[in-house]
C-alpha cells in the first residue's frame, strides 16, 4: 500500500480536529454539571500510541488542555503499557498529572483499531464538588480539598469498578451530578475512538504513525520558523495581584533563544499558606498559550508546537507548588500568567499584546442550606452551585477589549436561568458595569455588576474566587486602568475577595466585577467611538466630559439620540 500523499495527510488532520470537536460537545450535551454544560469549562484530545497529543478540540480552556497534553504519558505510565487493554477508561483528579487541583476529573481511554493500541482520547472536566472544604482556597494543604483519585482504571475490558463509585459518592456532596460526569467523559472518549475508527477505515490506515509524523514534524517546522523570526532578545514581566491574604508577586523572564522561547519565573512569591498555589503543570499550560497567541496563533495546537516553549520555576514558588500545597484555586494566579508574559513581551514586540485584562474568572460558589435563625419551610434544601463569571479583557493594540469575556481561559459565563435553575439561588442583578473599562486610544472591556441571594429560607456560605479588589488591570501604552473589584453585602457589611463566608438568611451579595485595562492615550480615542460608547451606556457622561473631552452641547445630543433610538455619530 503506498504512502498517502500530502493533501491526504493535510484532510485526515483537519478530519481529527473535528473528531475532536465532536468528542467535546458530546460531553457538553451530557454533562450533568452547568461549569461544562453551560460554561464550557472541559479540554478533549487525541493522542498517538506514544501519548504525544496529535488534535484539540477549539471548546474548551488552555488550562485543561495544555495541561492535558501532558497528562496523558503518565496515564501510561501508572497503568503500564502490559495492562492497557480494550474497553478500560483511566481516571484521575491528580494536581500534579492532571491539570492542577482536584476538582478536574481527567478520563482517558485507549483506542484500540482491529486489536491494536493506536492512540489515547482524553477530555477533563471541572466537577461542582469533590468533597473537602468545598471548592475555594481556605485549605491548608491539598488533603483538605477534597477525595484525591490516582490515575487508576474506571472501568476494566469494559466493566466500571463499582467499589470506585461507592467511594466517591460516598465523599461527594453532589453524587448524582460527578457520577453523571464521570459517564458523560467516558462517552466523549468513545465517541472520538469511532469517529477515528471511521477516518482509519476510510483512508486504510492500519496505525497513526503516518500522519502523527506528518502533523508532529510540520507543526514543530513552522514553530521553529516563527520563532527563528525573532529578534534575539529578553526582557522582564512583573505584575503584583491581591493574592489571599497578602499580596502576590509575579515576575518571569522570557527570552527568544532562536531555537526556543524560555519563559524562567525565578524571583515570583513564594507558596502560600492557602489554597492558590498553582502546580507547574498549570503554569506551563497558560504561559505556552500566552506565548503561542503572541508568537503563532495560527498553528494547531499539539505535542510538537508546544514543545519549544520551555516554562522553569523554582520548586515551592506559588507558580510551582509541589504536594502537599493546597490548589484548589489555582486558576486564580495561573490566569494571571499570561498578562505577566505579555508585560515583557511588549518590550520585545511593541505594538503585539493588549493590555492587562480582569485575569482570572470572577468564580463564586454558593453552599445553601435551610436557615438556622428561625424554622424553615419544608421545601428549603441543601444544594451546591458553582457560578462562573467574567470581567473585562484589555484593551488590543488596535481594538477596544471584550465586555465580560474570560481571557485568557475562555469559560463563558453562566446564564441567569441555568444558574438559578440548580438551586435555591435568585440572581438580582447581571448587567455591565459602565466605567469600569480603563480609558485609552482603545478602551477595556467592561465588568459587570452581579447581585446574588438565596430563596426564602435558606442561608448560605459564600465561597469567593475573586482577584483584582486591590491591583486593577492596568493599562499600556498610557491607557488607563480597568476598575477594581467589588463585593459587599447589601446592608454594607464588607466581604472579601476570597474565602468562605456566611451571608444570613434575607441577606444579598453584591458585586462588581473588574475592567479591562485601555491602551493608548484616551485623548487619541476617535471621537465617534466615545459617542457611541455614551450612547450604549458604557461610559457615563462624566467620564465621557472629564476623560474624553466631550462638551456638553454633544452629550445632550448623544443622549437624545440614544433615547430615541438612535447612535449618534
Amino acid at each position: 500500500m503506498s504512502e498517502p500523499s500530502k493533501v491526504a495527510y493535510q484532510v485526515m488532520w483537519n478530519r481529527l480536529i473535528s473528531v475532536v470537536e465532536e468528542q467535546a460537545q458530546a460531553l457538553v450535551r451530557t454533562a450533568f454539571s452547568t461549569s461544562v454544560r453551560e460554561a464550557g469549562d472541559l479540554s478533549a484530545g487525541v493522542y498517538n500510541a506514544a501519548g504525544q497529543m496529535l488534535a484539540q478540540a477549539v471548546t474548551g480552556t488552555p488550562g485543561h488542555v495544555n495541561a492535558m497534553a501532558d497528562a496523558v504519558p503518565h496515564f501510561i505510565r501508572r497503568i503500564g503499557r502490559g495492562n492497557i487493554h480494550e474497553g478500560d477508561v483511566y481516571i484521575t483528579n491528580d494536581p500534579w498529572e492532571g491539570t492542577g487541583h482536584l476538582h478536574d476529573i481527567t478520563v482517558c481511554t485507549p483506542s484500540f483499531h482491529h486489536g491494536e493500541l493506536v492512540g489515547f482520547f482524553a477530555c477533563t472536566a471541572h466537577i461542582v464538588d469533590i468533597g473537602g472544604r468545598g471548592f475555594g482556597a481556605d485549605a491548608n494543604s491539598v488533603f483538605e480539598e477534597g477525595l484525591y483519585i490516582p490515575i487508576m482504571k474506571f472501568a476494566a475490558r469494559g466493566e466500571v469498578d463499582k467499589t470506585l463509585v461507592r467511594i466517591i459518592r460516598g465523599n461527594v456532596r453532589e453524587p448524582d451530578q460527578l457520577i453523571g460526569d464521570i459517564y458523560a467523559l467516558a462517552t466523549c472518549n468513545e465517541i472520538g475512538h469511532r469517529r477515528l475508527t471511521d477516518m482509519m477505515d476510510e483512508f486504510t490506515l492500519a496505525d497513526l504513525a503516518g500522519i502523527s509524523d506528518f502533523i508532529l514534524s510540520n507543526s514543530r517546522a513552522a514553530t521553529l520558523e516563527r520563532i527563528a523570526a525573532l529578534p534575539r532578545a529578553e526582557a522582564d514581566g512583573h505584575m503584583r495581584i491581591d493574592g489571599y491574604s497578602h499580596p502576590v508577586d509575579l515576575k518571569v523572564k522570557v527570552t527568544f533563544a532562536g531555537d526556543r522561547v524560555l519563559c524562567d519565573w525565578a524571583g515570583t512569591s513564594g507558596l502560600d499558606r492557602k489554597g492558590i498555589n498553582v502546580p507547574l503543570v498549570y503554569t506551563k499550560a497558560y504561559a505556552c498559550y500566552a506565548l503561542k497567541c503572541a508568537i503563532a496563533p495560527e498553528i494547531p495546537n499539539n505535542a510538537a508546537s508546544l514543545a519549544p516553549f520551555e516554562i522553569t520555576a523554582p520548586e515551592n514558588s506559588i507558580v510551582n507548588a509541589v504536594h502537599p500545597a493546597p490548589v484548589a484555586l489555582r486558576h486564580v494566579i495561573g490566569h494571571m500568567v499570561p498578562d505577566t508574559i505579555f508585560d515583557a513581551l511588549d518590550k520585545i514586540l511593541p505594538g503585539t499584546v493588549p493590555a492587562e485584562g480582569a485575569g482570572c474568572l470572577c468564580n463564586f460558589q454558593l453552599s445553601l442550606r435551610p436557615r438556622s435563625d428561625a424554622p424553615a419551610p419544608s421545601d428549603a434544601r441543601r444544594s451546591e452551585v458553582l457560578v462562573f463569571n467574567s470581567g473585562g479583557s484589555g484593551a488590543r493594540p488596535k481594538l477596544d477589549g471584550m465586555n465580560a469575556t474570560a481571557f485568557p481561559s475562555g469559560v463563558m459565563t453562566m446564564p441567569v436561568e441555568a444558574t438559578e435553575q440548580v438551586g435555591p439561588v435568585i440572581v438580582w442583578r447581571k448587567e455591565l458595569r459602565p466605567d469600569s473599562g480603563g480609558a485609552g486610544q482603545f478602551r477595556g472591556g467592561l465588568g459587570q455588576f452581579m447581585d446574588v441571594g438565596a430563596r426564602a429560607g435558606h442561608e448560605f456560605d459564600f465561597q469567593a474566587m475573586l482577584d483584582r479588589v486591590h491591583h486593577p488591570a492596568r493599562g499600556r501604552r498610557g491607557g488607563h486602568p480597568g476598575a477594581p473589584t467589588l463585593i459587599a453585602q447589601d446592608d454594607g457589611t464588607a466581604m472579601k475577595g476570597k474565602g468562605k463566608q456566611f451571608v444570613p438568611h434575607g441577606r444579598v451579595v453584591r458585586m462588581a466585577f473588574p475592567g479591562g485595562a485601555g491602551y493608548g492615550a484616551a485623548g487619541e480615542r476617535d471621537a465617534a467611538d466615545v459617542r457611541r460608547d455614551l450612547a450604549l451606556g458604557y461610559i457615563t457622561e462624566a467620564a465621557a466630559r472629564d476623560v474624553y473631552g466631550l462638551s456638553e452641547k454633544t452629550i445632550a445630543d448623544v443622549l437624545d439620540a440614544a433615547r430615541n433610538g438612535e447612535i449618534a455619530r
